[in-house]
């Protein structure tokens, strides 16, 4: 059933996709703010309390209805909830209409356009980026988007059902939410949410990484993980682009990453300093082509996650 579940969300997306506005997710962005309204009071314990209350108002009466759904219905009934929240936390195709619109400005020679989607999509200062920078930041941005919208969601999901996946999504946006915005930088409310995030990612990081390698270019991807990921200030971010700029032959990333990061502490923390202009990154200059490239790896990589899922689903049916 998981196999099916995940199919049929996937199939539904393709066929009608969930905006990034819609009104489910804008509810949650409200209760997020309410929640740091309330509780911050300038402290990490008030973090954590807001991130556990969070966590208990969306995950638990999500697996609380899929059991009573289970115990009324043993298939249909908990088979259609497992879609919808399935359907409402991946995210496959929520941005993939900035992606392919910046390709086709590139393939058309209309930086400026791109330039003014990449900006749009990414909220970064874009002015006076050429092609090829403009590649490599919508390389980079999809590969993270990819993992985060659907194959962290793929593991939590076959972990703990769509208890699981709410758990990721909500995980995932909390740690943005209340450490990025330019009033929280710096905030010790958000320290416990990007330390929860931290662990609840560490398993589908590597995940997704080892799919990039398969359906790649596996020991480029490999090589580059080992030895060029942790020269990232965000070691969650360095795995992916390492593995999936190892697998596509470009090189991602820039000697000059090095923004701070929050981890636990027991948690290695590596400089990014200069010392990755003493060996370079492997790969070429990512282009155009490398925008083609990225859409082959994603979709190799997709197939590759369901053909196991069926596997799976296979044994257990069998067993």
């Amino acid at each position: 059933m998981t196999f099916l579940s995940i199919l049929c969300a996937l199939l539904l997306e393709q066929m009608k996709p969930l905006r990034a506005d819609n009104p489910i997710y804008a509810e949650i962005k409200s209760l997020a703010v309410r929640m740091e309204a309330w509780f911050n009071a300038g402290h990490a314990n008030h973090g954590r309390m807001g991130w556990c209350l969070m966590m208990g108002a969306l995950v638990v009466p999500t697996a609380l209805i899929h059991l009573m759904l289970k115990h009324y219905d043993p298939f249909l009934a908990p088979f259609a909830w497992n879609v919808l929240i399935v359907y409402l936390t991946l995210g496959f195709r929520h941005y993939s209409h900035y992606f392919t619109s910046i390709q086709l400005a590139l393939n058309a020679g209309d930086e400026a356009a791109a330039r003014a989607l990449l900006a749009e999509w990414t909220r970064m200062d874009t002015v006076g980026m050429e092609a090829g920078e403009i590649s490599r930041v919508a390389v980079e941005k999809a590969l993270i988007t990819t993992h985060r919208n659907v194959f962290g969601v793929f593991f939590w999901f076959l972990t703990l059902g769509p208890a699981g996946a709410v758990l990721y999504r909500v995980s995932e946006y909390l740690a943005r939410a209340w450490n990025e915005p330019e009033h929280m930088r710096n905030e010790a409310f958000g320290i416990f949410a990007a330390k929860a995030f931290y662990w609840i990612d560490w398993v589908p990081v590597r995940l997704t990484a080892v799919a990039f390698a398969v359906v790649g270019n596996f020991e480029d991807a490999i090589y580059a993980w080992r030895n060029f990921a942790h020269r990232w200030s965000d070691e969650a971010r360095g795995i992916i682009l390492a593995a999936g700029g190892g697998a596509m032959g470009v090189r991602l990333g820039t000697p000059q990453e090095s923004a701070p990061r929050v981890l636990p502490a027991d948690a290695a923390v590596v400089d990014s300093g200069g010392d990755m202009e003493a060996e370079a990154l492997p790969g070429e200059e990512p282009g155009v082509r490398a925008l083609q490239s990225t859409v082959g790896l994603v979709w190799r990589a997709l197939l590759l996650w369901m053909m196991l899922l069926l596997l799976l689903s296979g044994a257990v049916w069998l067993g």
